[in-house]
């Protein structure tokens, strides 16, 4: 089964980055509000460049000076399989085995967006309707 990573990372803004293993890189998405439970909250979703799989495991600090310095946690781990669709067709349903991030979520390319999704949790047992993100950083 192919793994999942949220980092937890302190750049200039605080965002949350979703990475999904796929075709042999990680996928990933840079989420300003961080993943959330709750279905009814739809987070905003920025594609970035794919990323080595080996930066799966990164945790610690990106010199100043670098793109993206800050502090970077893992956040959140897990295995996750497909629904249905893929990040080609712009809809993508996921089933997310993490230890925060668990059930079916579905990311959505915005229409006339390049590089613009959302990321949602699906109405399922594992729903939490009072989610609230706490941050991993000490």
């Amino acid at each position: 089964m192919p793994y999942f990573v949220v980092h937890e990372h302190h750049a200039k803004k605080l965002h949350f980055d979703l990475r999904l293993e796929k075709d042999g890189v990680l996928k990933s998405w840079a989420i300003p509000k961080g993943p959330s439970m709750n279905p009814q909250q739809k987070r905003l979703a920025i594609q970035v460049e794919d990323h080595p799989l080996e930066y799966g495991n990164f945790e610690g600090v990106i010199p100043e000076g670098q793109y993206g310095a800050g502090e970077v946690y893992i956040w959140d781990k897990g295995s996750y399989s497909t629904v249905k669709g893929s990040p080609e067709e712009g809809q993508w349903e996921i089933f997310m085995e993490g230890e925060i991030l668990k059930g079916n979520f579905v990311l959505v390319k915005l229409k006339g967006k390049s590089d613009e999704w959302l990321f949602i949790k699906k109405k399922d047992r594992f729903a939490d309707y009072n989610f609230k993100l706490k941050l991993k950083s000490p």
